[in-house]
């Protein structure tokens, strides 16, 4: 679990004050308690689950609230998308994590990351190869986690 005080937080946090300042918008009580909510989440989160998380110590704060915050945290580089398979947005953080990839359950919905050099050499040594040259990647594995293997 990521704490408070954190580097993550501490960068998020100056992130968000630039994004603000660069658009004209104010730093706000509900961006901060979305922000600390969206960072401690130890999950793919998404607008709903954040709400519901949030909802009962701040019952003031909607889903059109969350949405709008949660589109602010992308567009500053605090949060990234995902879709994942399914019509619902999920966001990650994108402030002090590295790169890695995803294992999806298509039963459960249990979203696994994980790294592997391995992988990431040998997507390298084919855009090589082919003289591509590669922006970014993403890599997402769909199947069966243990549990709902069994």
């Amino acid at each position: 679990m990521v704490r408070k005080g954190s580097d993550k937080f501490k960068e998020a946090r100056s992130l968000l004050r630039g994004h603000l300042e660069k658009k004209g918008l104010r730093w706000t009580q509900q961006r901060e308690i979305v922000l600390d909510a969206f960072l401690m989440a130890d999950r793919h989160i998404s607008v709903d689950e954040l709400l519901v998380s949030i909802r009962s110590s701040h019952p003031e704060l909607g889903h059109a609230t969350i949405y709008r915050t949660m589109n602010l945290f992308t567009e500053a580089g605090i949060a990234k998308e995902s879709r994942f398979d399914e019509e619902r947005v999920r966001y990650e953080p994108a402030v002090d994590v590295g790169h890695h990839d995803h294992l999806i359950c298509t039963v459960c919905g249990d979203i696994e990351e994980f790294e592997d050099n391995r992988i990431e050499r040998l997507q390298e040594e084919i855009a090589q190869k082919r003289g591509f040259q590669v922006d970014y990647h993403r890599l997402e594995l769909y199947g069966k986690c243990p549990k709902c293997s069994n």
